[in-house]
């Protein structure tokens, strides 16, 4: 890497000292000419640039960010295509409301619609995707839009948005004004204009320039802005405890959106433990109690929604991840806190609506309902003893499901490893400190049965959306975020590809992180249902590809790679992985895996 030289004072630097004040440590990229005072200013001003091979890869960068410290990530792409690459990872950053920035480059404001290169209309493309999407038109906006995007992207329910930031407000004035004025010296200028004169036209585009860059070389006070978090009403809080003292078999169900504020983390573990009833975790949520919290379940959840009489909804959606409110007894009382109204109540209305931070909400309502039960006459009376025999339930109901993954992974697969035997290896190989990445189908869903996450922040998966080719991208996120975490990046062999290239990225920015590949060879997800139902494996078959050939081909003595046949062979790969993250090196396990009845009857639809 070059040694910077001392930036001038440009609207580049006013980008990246903005994005400074706001907290922001790293900025993820794929190079532009559009975007290269955005990155000269960063670079200037201490912010770590790191560019990776991929636009979409930036983006899911930026969103492990901020999943992982609650501060928007930022992201930063050049124009046209650098842009329209981003689409996906923009989506399902949206869909898994993750508050984050991306930064687009744009053409000259003067040649726009001229065909100029790389000119779309970005502005219409990504206003159905974002929260807010905007572009600077001078110098002078650069402040007060990128402290309103900072703000919108963290406050009501959080969420991508988009700021484009044309090429002649970042480059210096200089360099834009000899660019544009010398341009209209001959008559085949593209500013040429049919009836009017060079001399007029210049001085129009000296006061257009001299407009765009008013008040630039003056301090710079970008003052952050504090998002706007809706707060529960206390009376729905106390509502909710009232209720929650009635129930006899209650069931709390806690999703991503209630960590969206990583510092109150701590106080919701404890309002959880307070509660003290059977809890299962979904998506970011997972790992928040620990590795074996007593009122943590992992399996059953359908058996114990239908069973119970009361459920609260944290931050969960009624969608297709709980059967489209089906898969909830009609006879609960059923409570869901969102920050979302439209979420609050898709496709089944709850019987108390708690609109406002989940987190919060459990928070509070643990509080509340401490006090209720100290003011209970009786021990009899206390909903812990009420409550002991349905977390018994739940727990053998639990019990008995882990029984039954033991004896699956025991169980002889068509050829090669037991792809349960598989994650039980790994979920025994992983540190206290391990963050885990899961970016695939079938081998992924697997891992969800057994690998447990060790603390809160500690899994990242697509979210809602179920994007494939997250992995590279999070784990950079990741171990950037959280430079002393053992990333372990779970790939199914059809999702890898579409980031195994970032292992040029973890070599060149001495980002190490352990992947592990179940390689089945196939789309398996979708072979199996589509092989049952229509008899034919058509676009679903891949090979058994040596991917710990092409990681290292990227990552050179940067990285090692092992290929896995035997389940024996499984431990002493994982634990060579483990001895070259120690010394700052990258690892692909690619293991070859098996056909399992496993998870018989999941379809991808």
């Amino acid at each position: 890497m070059s040694e910077p030289k001392r930036a001038p004072h440009h609207g580049g630097t006013v980008f990246a000292q903005c994005i400074k004040a706001h907290g922001v440590q790293y900025v993820f990229t794929l190079t532009g000419g559009h975007i290269a005072p955005i990155l000269i200013g960063c670079e200037a001003l201490g912010i770590r640039v790191v560019d990776v091979r991929d636009e979409a890869t930036a983006v899911f960068a930026a969103d492990a960010v901020a999943r992982l410290t609650g501060i928007p990530g930022v992201a930063i792409v050049t124009a046209g295509p650098g842009l329209t690459n981003t689409i996906t990872a923009v989506k399902n950053a949206s869909m898994a409301q993750s508050p984050l920035l991306v930064f687009g480059g744009a053409a000259a404001t003067l040649l726009r619609g001229r065909g100029a290169l790389q000119d779309i209309d970005q502005l219409e493309l990504m206003r159905p995707l974002v929260k807010w999407a905007v572009s600077v038109s001078k110098v002078s906006d650069i402040v007060p839009t990128i402290t309103k995007a900072f703000a919108e992207a963290s406050s009501g329910v959080p969420g991508p948005v988009f700021v484009e930031s044309p090429l002649d407000v970042i480059w210096p004035r200089s360099v834009v004004e000899q660019e544009m004025v010398s341009s209209t010296s001959s008559s085949s200028s593209i500013f040429s204009l049919n009836g009017i004169t060079d001399r007029v036209l210049q001085a129009y585009i000296r006061h257009h320039v001299s407009r765009m860059f008013a008040g630039l070389g003056e301090p710079v006070k970008c003052v952050p802005i504090a998002p706007r978090v809706l707060q529960a009403a206390p009376r729905t809080v106390t509502q909710a405890a009232t209720e929650l003292l009635r129930a006899a078999r209650p069931v709390l169900v806690i999703g991503s959106q209630t960590m969206a504020l990583p510092s109150q983390v701590p106080d919701i573990v404890a309002a959880v433990s307070s509660l003290g009833i059977p809890t299962y975790l979904a998506g970011m949520a997972r790992g928040l109690l620990g590795q074996n919290h007593p009122i943590q379940f992992i399996h059953n959840r359908g058996t114990a929604l239908k069973d119970c009489d009361l459920v609260i909804l944290a931050g969960l959606p009624q969608d297709f991840r709980l059967g489209y409110g089906r898969s909830i007894s009609r006879r609960a009382f059923i409570i869901s806190a969102n920050r979302s109204q439209r979420d609050l109540t898709l496709n089944r209305s709850p019987s108390l609506g708690v609109l406002g931070d989940p987190g919060r909400f459990l928070i509070d309502l643990a509080e509340t309902f401490s006090t209720a039960v100290r003011a209970l006459k009786t021990t009899n009376e206390l909903p812990g003893n009420r409550w002991s025999k349905w977390l018994e339930i739940n727990r053998e109901q639990n019990n008995a499901r882990e029984k039954q993954i033991d004896k699956q992974a025991n169980e002889p697969s068509d050829r090669f490893c037991n792809p349960v035997a598989v994650v039980k290896v790994i979920e025994e190989m992983m540190s206290p400190n391990a963050i885990i990445v899961a970016d695939g189908g079938d081998f992924v869903a697997t891992a969800a049965y057994v690998v447990r996450p060790r603390r809160p922040l500690s899994w990242l998966d697509p979210g809602p959306y179920g994007t494939l080719g997250v992995g590279g991208g999070f784990a950079i996120g990741a171990k950037v975020a959280r430079p002393d975490g053992e990333v372990w990046l779970l790939y199914g062999d059809g999702s890898s590809a579409y980031s195994i290239a970032e292992f040029d990225t973890y070599r060149r920015h001495n980002i190490p992180v352990i992947a592990v590949i179940g390689n089945d060879a196939a789309w398996m997800q979708m072979y199996r249902g589509q092989v049952e139902f229509f008899g034919s494996d058509v676009a679903t078959t891949l090979e058994f590809t040596d991917y710990q050939d092409v990681a290292t081909a990227y990552a050179g003595d940067a990285a090692v790679g092992f290929v896995v046949r035997e389940i024996s062979e499984l431990r002493p790969a994982l634990q060579a992985a483990k001895d070259a993250l120690k010394q700052g090196k990258s690892a692909l396990v690619n293991v070859l895996i098996g056909k399992t009845s496993f998870r018989k009857g999941s379809i991808s639809v």
